[in-house]
C-alpha cells in the first residue's frame, strides 16, 4: 500500500480509501470482516457521510469495531455533511446545520473528533461567513481537525477559502477511466468536440496548484451511477480487452488495473472504493502502487472511448 503525507495536515494516508456508503446492507459480523480486511490490506482512511443509511452506517461502523481510543488512533476517519432530505432533497451549509451534523456524526461514530470533515456537494445558498464560524468552533473545540469539500469547482473553493481560516485539504470528485471530464478538456483543448468542453473549470489543475488532495469516488463506474465498466463487455468491449491484457501482464485482476489507472496519476489521487465484497477490496488495494507505463495509461484512456488528438 502506498501512503502519502496529505499536504497541510499531519496525516499519513493510504491512497486507497474505504467508502462505507453501503455497509447497512451487511450484518455486524460482515461489517467487522470488511473493516479488518481493509486494514489488513493497508487502508487507513475510512469515508462516511451523515446521509449514508440516514446515519446508520456510521453507527454500525462504530459498533462493528467496538470503537475505543486504541482502535480510533489507528484510523483516519472522515465524514461529510450538507445534503438533506426533503421533497426534492436540498443542501444546507448553514452554521446551525454544520454544527448539529457534526455532533450527530461524532455520537454515532463514538469518537471525540473527525480527522476530516467534508462539505458534501456545493450549496448555492451558502453564506461563507456562516461556514467560517462553524469551522472555527469545530476546530477550536477539537471536534474536527481538518476540512475539505466534495464536488466543488475552483471558484466555489476560492469563495469559501477567502472566508475560512482553515486550509481546505480535500476535494472529493467522481473520476474513473470511464468517467474522465476531469482531464478530457485539457487533452482536447481548442478542438471542436464534446470532450473539449470544460465542465469543471480545471479542477484537477487547481487542486494540484493549491495542494488539495483529490479523492476519486465511483472509480469503477461509468457516468453518474450508470453501472460498473469492469466486466461490461457489451458497453466497453475494448476497455475490458485492454484491462484483461494488462491484468494478465501484472498478474492481477482488471479491477486492480482500473485502480492503478487512477493511482498512476502524479496528483496522488486517493481512490474511494465502496465495495462490500472482501475480494474486491483486495483487488483494488493491489492497484495502490502498480507502475503502469505512460503508454499503458494512455491506451486505457483511449480504450474507454476517449480522444487522444
Amino acid at each position: 500500500m502506498k501512503y502519502n503525507q496529505m499536504p497541510h495536515t499531519d496525516l499519513n494516508v493510504s491512497n486507497i480509501v474505504m467508502g462505507l456508503m453501503r455497509i447497512n446492507q451487511l450484518s455486524i459480523t460482515d461489517i467487522e470482516k470488511l473493516i479488518h480486511t481493509a486494514q489488513e490490506e493497508g487502508i487507513n482512511v475510512f469515508d462516511h457521510a451523515d446521509i449514508y443509511g440516514k446515519g446508520e452506517c456510521e453507527s454500525l461502523f462504530a459498533e462493528a469495531i467496538s470503537m475505543n481510543p486504541s482502535i480510533r488512533e489507528k484510523m483516519v476517519i472522515q465524514s461529510k455533511c450538507g445534503i438533506r432530505k426533503g421533497a426534492t432533497g436540498f443542501f444546507d451549509f448553514s452554521k446551525e446545520h454544520i454544527l448539529s451534523s457534526v455532533d450527530g456524526i461524532l455520537k454515532r461514530l463514538q469518537t471525540d473528533y473527525l480527522d476530516i470533515l467534508l462539505l458534501h456537494r456545493p450549496d448555492p445558498l451558502m453564506e461563507p461567513s456562516e461556514v467560517a464560524e462553524a469551522f472555527t468552533i469545530l476546530k477550536d473545540s477539537g471536534k474536527v481537525r481538518n476540512f475539505g469539500v466534495s464536488n466543488h469547482n475552483p471558484m466555489q473553493i476560492e469563495l469559501l477559502q477567502r472566508e475560512i481560516d482553515q486550509k481546505l485539504v480535500v476535494n472529493q470528485v467522481q473520476f474513473s477511466v470511464a468517467h474522465t471530464p476531469l482531464i478530457d478538456s485539457g487533452i482536447t483543448l481548442n478542438m471542436n468536440t464534446d470532450s473539449s468542453i470544460n465542465r469543471d473549470s480545471s479542477t484537477l489543475e487547481y487542486c494540484r496548484l493549491n495542494d488539495i488532495t483529490l479523492q476519486a469516488w465511483s472509480p469503477f463506474q461509468s457516468g453518474f451511477f450508470d453501472g460498473p465498466f469492469v466486466g461490461n463487455t457489451d458497453k466497453f468491449p475494448q476497455l475490458n480487452t485492454v484491462l484483461t491484457r494488462l491484468a494478465d501482464k501484472y498478474g492481477v485482476t482488471p479491477t486492480t488495473i482500473a485502480t492503478a489507472w487512477i493511482t498512476r496519476h502524479p496528483a496522488n489521487i486517493q481512490v474511494v472504493i465502496g465495495t462490500t465484497n472482501l475480494g474486491r477490496i483486495k483487488e483494488a488495494s493491489a492497484g495502490s502502487n502498480i507502475p503502469l507505463t505512460r503508454e499503458e495509461w494512455y491506451e486505457l484512456y483511449a480504450a474507454a472511448g476517449n480522444i487522444i488528438p
